[in-house]
């Protein structure tokens, strides 16, 4: 099992705007497409405007295969410009996690 854990830094006068914006264009066909998200948070201390989501996948190959399939999705393609006109994201950062043998998640 993989992890793919996603952090956005967002403007921190756009942030509600973004999270209104992924939850009415973006969750529901990154769940259809991506399918195991263990979970979506906001930061409180530390750099506080950001949003950070963990995917879960069987295999780097099916991860590249249903984000393949997301990309190719118009949905994904109107929240994508959306996403751009709105201007909220200043940084991405992706990371692939692997769990230990003693991680509660495998």
């Amino acid at each position: 099992m993989y992890y793919e854990l996603r952090t956005y830094t967002l403007d921190p006068l756009k942030m509600a705007d973004w999270l209104a914006l992924y939850q009415s264009h973006a969750l529901e066909v990154q769940s259809e497409h991506l399918g195991n998200l263990v979970g979506f948070f906001t930061s409180e201390f530390g750099e506080a405007n950001q949003v950070v989501h963990i995917w879960g996948y069987a295999s780097l190959d099916e991860r590249m295969a249903r984000r393949a399939a997301m990309a190719a999705d118009p949905r994904w393609a109107e929240f994508s410009r959306r996403n751009r006109e709105l201007g909220a994201v200043l940084r991405l950062q992706s990371r692939l996690l692997r769990p230990t043998g003693f991680s509660p998640l495998q």
